[in-house]
């Protein structure tokens, strides 16, 4: 009776056992004789992780806080006291990093942004970098 099982470990390795057998040349030498054990593993391929990008506010002289503060809570889903913080970190060195996000993500804040800005009529600014 045979057993089959579902085993993953027994199904990466699978061992080959093959007979050595004299060489074609016709001399009769033997090439080694005896079984040959070989293991053979699956090997699974790893996926590189995507690119960073820095969303970075840039300070202007007429962009309300309280506006910027609420556009951290709104695009970036900040809490009030972080956004807080992040604001005052633009304010008082002419940037501040709102989030790290993967280049199509970035992209889309960035321009959410700048699209809520515009509506309000501030000159706010926000850029990507990479990380």
């Amino acid at each position: 009776m045979r057993r089959t099982g579902n085993s993953k470990a027994a199904a990466a390795e699978r061992i080959v056992i093959s007979a050595r057998r004299e060489d074609d040349s016709g001399n009769g030498r033997d090439t080694g004789g005896g079984a040959v054990v070989e293991r053979r593993t699956k090997t699974r391929a790893k996926t590189a992780k995507p690119p960073l990008f820095k969303v970075i506010l840039l300070n202007d002289d007429y962009t309300p806080m309280e506006f910027v503060v609420e556009v951290l809570k709104a695009v970036f889903h900040k809490p009030h006291a972080e956004a807080t913080r992040i604001m005052l970190h633009v304010h008082q060195n002419g940037m501040g990093v709102a989030g790290v996000y993967t280049f199509e993500i970035a992209e889309t804040k960035v321009r959410s942004v700048e699209e809520l800005a515009r509506q309000a009529q501030y000159p706010l600014k926000c850029v990507m970098e990479k990380e």
